[in-house]
């Protein structure tokens, strides 16, 4: 316990607090562009302070490239955007994932500060556990009362961004708790998030945090016999877990009857499960076949999917759409970036993935182990067989943009180690296997 609070304080009182403060403030809207700002702030300073070290780090190249690829593909479906005035201000907008991503390769050096942020990022997620299990026992947590069908917690009733929040960040906490605690910490971590992520109701986070027990499993395990037991167990106490929460939470069983729904084996009971998305999804392929270079548009999906929709469609006559717009975004990040982005966005995004498959396989295996957590958390975010928010929609794509400058970071940290008594840093830029 007391290495964690060390580690806490490492966050609060260096240069790390900028950048922790886009997580801590995500709870509360756009506030979490603060720390963003400060990162802009923090990144002029450093690069003015050492104008060529930082162009050196390999770091910066992947974030560089990896960016160029994200911000390209948006940058060339704006030129014949649906909606050219929301596209180009998206495409201005994403320019401030810049300095947020390079201010995590210049101001996280070395591995201390790579694990004080790990520990500093666990102890956001603990508060937000706290919380919701408090919203989850009372009805009320410091987000407000509990909305009718799912748990929100610190996000509050309007914003139901919890349990996908919780579930791609969870590999900090779980890698927090299994450092401390060793395997006892790691299964008590796990039970603690699992009842938020389940009694939040999105089905997508529980597939996230599926795929993160899985991993953990195999980094337990090291062996297919081992990784099946394990894997056993915690069908065992997902079950019981599931159960209980069935029979004791209203709105658990209210998404379980709607997932139930698929089982009628219709149509029209399946696009009941998928909450519509049926529907999104063919509206999707729609614009894709009537725009298949550059996409309608970054963030130009909602205007476009009127004239590809038919005028009873729900997403169009709902009242929470605004006059003249139908559903926000495809709900699927394949579909998101072949809609809004077209074959050429698809292209620098699978450009993208290939660089940053093979900048993850030749840092070698210490690196990528340091690195673990929060290439998780990128994995399961980015996992196609999944429905997702959007990636290039100001909350989830700061999110994703603060975990890719954060991996660039994380894979070239400096190693400190004692040799013959001397302190010396090591500079681990990969070995060539």
């Amino acid at each position: 316990m007391t290495s964690a609070i060390d580690s806490l304080k490492t966050a609060l009182r260096s240069p790390l607090l900028p950048f922790w403060l886009v997580i801590l403030l995500l709870p509360f809207g756009r506030s979490s562009e603060f720390g963003t700002f400060l990162c802009l702030v923090g990144t002029i300073l450093l690069v003015a302070r050492g104008p060529r070290d930082w162009r050196e780090q390999p770091g910066v190249r992947l974030l560089l490239w990896l960016l160029a690829a994200y911000i390209g593909a948006a940058l060339v479906s704006a030129f014949d955007s649906l909606a050219p005035g929301k596209s180009w201000s998206t495409v201005a907008a994403l320019l401030r994932y810049l300095p947020l991503g390079l201010y995590a390769c210049l101001a996280i050096r070395d591995e201390r500060r790579l694990q004080a942020l790990y520990v500093a990022v666990a102890c956001v997620l603990a508060w937000w556990v706290l919380d919701a299990w408090m919203q989850a026992l009372t009805g009320w947590s410091l987000g407000g009362h509990a909305e009718a069908q799912r748990l929100s917690g610190i996000f509050g009733a309007k914003n139901l961004k919890l349990g996908p929040t919780l579930a791609v960040l969870s590999p900090f906490a779980l890698w927090t708790a299994r450092r401390r605690w060793g395997l006892a910490g790691l299964v008590v971590a796990f039970l603690l998030l699992l009842g938020p992520v389940l009694l939040a109701g999105s089905r997508a986070a529980w597939l996230c945090y599926g795929l993160v027990a899985l991993a953990f499993a195999w980094r337990e395990a090291r062996s297919w016999r081992h990784f099946a037991l394990y894997c056993g167990l915690g069908v065992v106490v997902l079950a019981l877990a599931g159960g209980i929460a069935w029979r004791t939470s209203s709105r658990f069983e209210a998404r379980m009857q709607r997932t139930l729904d698929v089982l009628h084996g219709t149509d029209s009971g399946l696009n009941a499960a998928l909450t519509g998305r049926l529907d999104i999804w063919n509206d999707s392929l729609k614009m894709i076949v009537a725009h298949p270079w550059n996409g309608v548009g970054v963030r130009a999906f909602r205007y476009a999917y009127p004239q590809f929709a038919p005028a009873n469609d729900h997403f169009v006559v709902a009242e929470s759409c605004g006059e003249g717009e139908g559903a926000c975004h495809a709900h699927q990040i394949v579909l998101e970036i072949l809609t809004e982005t077209g074959g050429i966005g698809l292209a620098l995004w699978l450009a993208g993935v290939a660089l940053a498959w093979r900048a993850w396989r030749r840092v070698g295996r210490a690196a990528r182990e340091r690195a673990f957590p929060v290439t998780l958390a990128l994995g399961v975010m980015l996992f196609p067989l999944n429905t997702h928010l959007a990636f290039y929609s100001a909350w989830w794509g700061l999110l994703f943009a603060w975990l890719l400058g954060l991996w660039c970071a994380g894979l070239y940290v400096r190693v400190e180690e004692w040799c013959a008594g001397l302190y010396v840093r090591v500079e681990e830029v990969g070995d060539a296997a």
